[in-house]
């Protein structure tokens, strides 16, 4: 039994344009506090992988010390981390993700075609793609996942919820027939799952709300996954966030 955490869509640099210039730093600081907390959660939890769905930086114009942040955070993670870039933080020239030099234990899928990395000493596979713009054809079609490992693995950004968006279309034909124990998301704000053929596909949705259109509790999943199936627990962060209130 694997124990897994994932993550996606933390935004980090958003503008916050609506906010004052200084509530709008003072967020942003919110935002990168929020990757010591995935550190710390990692460590509590003896996390055997970390999988990040893409958007971590709101674009790749980034703060050069967000990006420094984020790689010392990821660092600081005692297991493998696989990144999936989104359509926010494309691979493009001058990405950070091309640019710097990132920790050992983190791999960063570069290619917008779906390749894979194995894990003997945990009989795990994980496969990946990352964005070269902002938008990327459906990669699923036809996939079937490939390998003597007992557990498969994803993690990408897509979209669960139109098969005709312009960022990744995943649809649940696909799914079923992916041969994968779970496929990690992001890009839906909003966290969910769905099952079919033996997988688990979910979307843990932004771990901090930005604005009244992310309302409620955000945060990451916490999986267990075995050969034989997949389990995804939402766990809050803690960030602060928007609510819907009715006031008497």
């Amino acid at each position: 039994m694997l124990t897994i955490i994932h993550g996606a869509d933390f935004h980090l640099d958003s503008p916050f344009a609506c906010l004052t210039p200084q509530r709008a730093a003072q967020r942003r600081g919110e935002q990168r506090e929020l990757l010591s907390a995935l550190a710390e959660l990692s460590r509590q939890r003896r996390a055997d992988l970390v999988l990040l769905s893409g958007d971590l930086l709101d674009s790749h114009q980034t703060y050069r010390e967000t990006a420094q942040a984020l790689s010392q955070a990821l660092g600081q993670i005692p297991c493998p981390v696989f990144l999936a870039p989104g359509n926010h933080d494309h691979l493009c020239p001058g990405s950070p993700y091309l640019e710097m030099a990132w920790p050992g234990n983190v791999h960063i899928f570069t290619r917008q075609t779906l390749e894979s990395v194995s894990l003997p000493e945990l009989d795990c596979r994980v496969w990946g793609a990352g964005f070269q713009s902002m938008d990327c054809p459906g990669l699923l079609e036809g996939f079937r996942a490939a390998g003597d490992e007992a557990v498969q693995l994803m993690v990408l950004h897509g979209d669960p919820t139109n098969p005709s968006a312009p960022c990744c279309p995943v649809t649940r034909a696909q799914v079923a027939a992916s041969g994968l124990q779970y496929l990690a998301l992001g890009h839906i704000h909003t966290r969910g799952q769905l099952e079919a053929g033996g997988a688990l596909c979910a979307w843990p949705g932004c771990p901090m709300g930005r604005g009244f259109d992310e309302t409620g509790s955000k945060g990451v999943y916490i999986c267990q996954v075995s050969p034989q199936g997949a389990q995804a627990t939402f766990l809050p962060l803690g960030a602060g966030g928007y609510e819907d209130r009715t006031i008497p």
